[in-house]
C-alpha cells in the first residue's frame, strides 16, 4: 500500500486498514446489535474481503471506507468513509459514490458517525473528483437517517429502491436514498 491518507477529527482518526483491524472489524460485523439493519451478520471471510476491497479502493480512488480509531487511545471503533457503489441504483447517475458508517455497539449514539462523516466530506471536496455523494439505508434505520440529515443530505423519495444484494423476502430489502452535492 503506497497511499497514506489519514483524516483526523476531534475524537477520531480515519485511516487505511491494518492487519490489527481485522479481528475487531470481524467481531463488530458478527454483532447482531450492530448488524440489525443488515440481512445477516458478516462471516469472517466477508469481513476480510471487505478490508481487502477497501484498501484496494483507497489506492485506486484516494478514498474508501476507512478504519476508524479513537484519537486518544487508538481503539478500533468502526468503519466510516465513502465508496463507489458496487451495484447501480435505478435513476441515479453512475458510478455513484456512497458515504456510510458502521460503529461498534459501544461507540454508537455519541455523534461519532456525524463527526467522522464531516471529515470524509471535507476530504472528498479537497479531492475534487466526486460531485455528489449518496447514502442509503432501510426506512427503519432512524439513527443513520438522522446522521444523513445532520450532514445536510436531502432525502430523495423518488429514488427509493429494492436493494439488489438483499433477499427479496427480507424486511430490509427496501432502501431510502439521501444525496448531497459537494
Amino acid at each position: 500500500m503506497t497511499t497514506t491518507i489519514q483524516l483526523v477529527s476531534p475524537r477520531l482518526v480515519l485511516r487505511e486498514w491494518q492487519e490489527r483491524d481485522r479481528a475487531p472489524f470481524a467481531d463488530m460485523n458478527a454483532d447482531p446489535a450492530v448488524m440489525r439493519y443488515f440481512p445477516t451478520p458478516f462471516t469472517l471471510d466477508e469481513s476480510n474481503e471487505a478490508v481487502d476491497r477497501y484498501n484496494r479502493q483507497l489506492e485506486r480512488d484516494g478514498f474508501t471506507m476507512f478504519a476508524v480509531a479513537d484519537r486518544i487511545n487508538g481503539q478500533f471503533v468502526g468503519v466510516l468513509g465513502a465508496q463507489v457503489m458496487r451495484f447501480p441504483v435505478p435513476n441515479l447517475p453512475q458510478p455513484a459514490v456512497e458515504i456510510g458508517w458502521r460503529l461498534t455497539a459501544a461507540s454508537q449514539g455519541r455523534g461519532l458517525a456525524t463527526e467522522g462523516a464531516i471529515a470524509v466530506l471535507d476530504h472528498l471536496r479537497q479531492l475534487g473528483t466526486v460531485r455528489e455523494v449518496v447514502a442509503i439505508t432501510t426506512p427503519s434505520n432512524a439513527p443513520s437517517r438522522n446522521v444523513m440529515q445532520k450532514l445536510g443530505m436531502q432525502h430523495r423519495p423518488e429514488l427509493a429502491f429494492d436493494h439488489p444484494l438483499v433477499p427479496a423476502d427480507s424486511r430490509l430489502r427496501q432502501h431510502v436514498l439521501y444525496s448531497l452535492f459537494l
